[in-house]
């Protein structure tokens, strides 16, 4: 302590920045105070897989020494020489002006000057033997996705606030580079995840050595977001889209709570090519990409739904009783509406048939008719409680709204009301109609669910440096569909048949372990000149009792001949299959009930078992019902429907 009295004294009276001292008489000691960016929180899945996360990395810097009566050529010469050496160690990414080495020796000489890019722990043991006096690595906070592509449209990226400061030291600047978010959750939740940064203080004598370096305030790392991802069904999502198609986008959402389980857009790119920072050449080629890689087709693209779009218009129509289930509808192979003819997508009559064999043949000249009976009014507002025509409300970035014209939209965009041959293309989702995968995952999971569409969530929590929870989501309904039971069940039946039914148009998506319901589509798509379709199957699992909706889309090439039946209904059944025992589990009815009576009556019928008596109370058992006992266990009363809803409040052609 008696040694250090003096220099402390010394410092004391030290210039306040280092531009005050000369270089020739030599005032070198100096108090810096620096700022510790804080590293940022984890991004995970459900389960708490990492999706982004930290890792140390290092950078070459240059350490000067602090000379005696030397001049600018001098130091820039003895920086050149190192700069040199380095050259073909890695690469140096700060290229510096003879100017900015002076610079930074006569007022920052104290502090490193970074000349590398970020290197590994890899790549900086295997130079750091090789490094010369006046190199050093630094180690710094780096962004790693350590699934490169996945999910990489949702999670975004983070990038660098700015580069360091140059010129005298002021107080708390950042040791390195500080980030922010600039895409996707990274950037929604970029004050979640940004922590608390530290502070050191760094003490110099007058020669330039280090006497003391103590770490005043400790950084506190951001929080935690957890997504509703299942990182292993969206890896699974991705490979099936990687070996099914070039572009598409397959969406898996939860029926019963509206979590989003996947959301996978093909092409994609590796997240890890943006840290610390993308180079202009790279970023074009991304731009300039033919398969635009940059671009979330799940849920920022909007495309005809095309037949997936069928189930809400015989929907409609079975609940305002345009038809019955018995009910037949001549279908000819095309009807004539006005000025055009509309065709069935076979080209062949189907004769007299009923809703649920419309759905399962996709019977264009049923829905045709059916749609203009019923009125687009009546169906494009039931889309729109399907969550149509209107953004999800997730944290996503650029999502797209699409479409649900009405007559005012009619007006404005095409000069006209709808008309009855506006209303036969949108009842085969085509004409004005625009959706994107998610939404129509998210209008299959309305379907699915029958009573009401459920409120869509990708972030389930936030939690805290500690783990403590700070915000969490809690599955709420969007809208009520007012939809009949019965006209539920019977759409769920012609879905379940365009996959079991030989004559379905969805075979090739069947599962062996349960039923799935589904509904194929092929629509005409982009300019006409390009000649190009796209493919849809949507629909959810099991039939019966649906507890997965899901939506994939094949983006077909300029020329090419696609069909859902063909392109995406087998990316269904590749993803779903090994999830075999997975799903089983999750869908399997709950165990058989249990009836609670009491141990003497075990012993009365001649059932011995062990008895626990404790403060000799008698212990009751619990005894598997004899289904032929069930008319004597009562039964649960209905509940009314406003009393419930009080306590909820409280807490162009198309080739099948």
């Amino acid at each position: 302590m008696k040694a250090s009295a003096p220099i402390l004294e010394e410092v004391s009276e030290a210039p306040r920045s280092a531009s005050e001292g000369s270089i020739l008489t030599r005032k070198d000691a100096r108090t810096i105070t620096l700022k510790i960016p804080a590293p940022r929180g984890q991004i995970v899945d459900r389960f708490g897989e990492p999706l982004v996360q930290n890792e140390v990395a290092y950078q070459v810097a240059l350490k000067f020494e602090q000379f005696q009566d030397v001049d600018r050529d001098y130091v820039v010469r003895w920086a050149r020489e190192r700069m040199n050496q380095l050259g073909g160690l890695v690469e140096i990414s700060y290229e510096k002006t003879d100017e900015e080495l002076y610079d930074h020796y006569r007022n920052r000489r104290w502090l490193p000057l970074y000349v590398s890019s970020q290197l590994s722990t890899q790549q900086a043991k295997e130079i750091e033997g090789k490094l010369v006096p006046g190199l050093v690595l630094y180690p710094v906070y780096r962004r790693l996705y350590p699934h490169q592509s996945i999910a990489a449209h949702i999670l975004g990226y983070s990038g660098s606030v700015g580069k360091l400061p140059t010129g005298p030291i002021n107080f708390n600047e950042p040791l390195w580079e500080e980030t922010e978010g600039r895409a996707g959750l990274e950037k929604l939740y970029d004050k979640q995840l940004t922590g608390e940064p530290g502070m050191k203080r760094l003490l110099f004598d007058e020669q330039g050595n280090k006497l003391l370096e103590e770490q005043v305030k400790r950084p506190i790392p951001g929080g935690t977001v957890v997504t509703t991802l299942n990182l292993k069904w969206q890896e699974l999502a991705e490979k099936v889209l990687r070996k099914g198609c070039e572009r598409g986008a397959f969406v898996v959402i939860d029926v019963v709570t509206g979590e989003v389980l996947v959301m996978a857009s093909r092409p994609s790119f590796d997240l890890n090519r943006f840290i610390p920072g993308i180079s202009t050449k790279d970023f074009k080629a991304l731009q300039d990409d033919p398969g635009n890689p940059l671009f979330g087709r799940a849920f920022q693209s909007a495309y005809p739904p095309a037949s997936s779009y069928k189930p809400v218009v015989a929907l409609a129509a079975l609940n305002q009783g345009v038809v019955t289930e018995f009910s037949e509808v001549y279908s000819p192979a095309s009807i004539r509406i006005g000025n055009h003819t509309f065709k069935n997508w076979s080209k062949i009559p189907e004769g007299p048939i009923n809703v649920k064999r419309a759905l399962a043949r996709s019977c264009n000249t049923w829905f045709y008719r059916v749609g203009i009976d019923t009125g687009p009014s009546v169906f494009l507002n039931l889309s729109r409680k399907l969550g149509l025509g209107e953004k999800s409300g997730l944290p996503l970035i650029g999502e797209t709204p699409g479409l649900v014209p009405s007559n005012d939209w009619m007006l404005k965009n095409e000069g006209r009301r709808i008309l009855d041959g506006d209303t036969a293309n949108m009842s085969i989702g085509q004409g004005s109609l625009l959706a994107s995968p998610l939404q129509v995952a998210q209008m299959m999971a309305g379907i699915g669910n029958g009573g009401a569409l459920p409120k869509l969530s990708l972030v389930s929590q936030i939690q805290d440096t500690r783990g403590r929870v700070a915000k969490a989501m809690v599955p709420e309904r969007r809208n009520w569909l007012g939809l009949d039971e019965d006209a539920v069940r019977i759409v769920r039946e012609g879905m379940r048949d365009v996959v079991t039914k030989g004559y379905g148009t969805g075979k090739s998506g069947a599962l062996s372990y349960t039923t799935l319901a589904g509904k194929t589509g092929t629509a005409q798509w982009g300019p006409p000149r390009l000649n190009q379709r796209l493919a849809w199957f949507a629909g959810f699992l099991p039939y019966d009792n649906p507890r997965y909706a899901f939506a994939v889309l094949y983006e077909g090439k300029p020329g090419q001949t696609v069909s859902g039946g063909r392109m995406a209904a087998p990316m269904v059944r590749n993803f779903f299959e090994p999830l075999e025992d997975e799903i089983k589990d999750i869908i399997a009815p709950p165990k058989k009930a249990l009836v609670v009576v009491p141990e003497a009556e075990l012993e009365a019928e001649g059932e011995a078992a062990p008895v626990l008596e404790i403060d000799d109370t008698e212990v009751l058992k619990a005894v598997p019902i004899d289904e032929s006992e069930l008319e004597n266990i009562q039964r649960a009363l209905p509940v009314e429907d406003e009393p419930f809803d009080e306590a909820i409040e409280n807490e162009t052609e198309e080739v099948e």
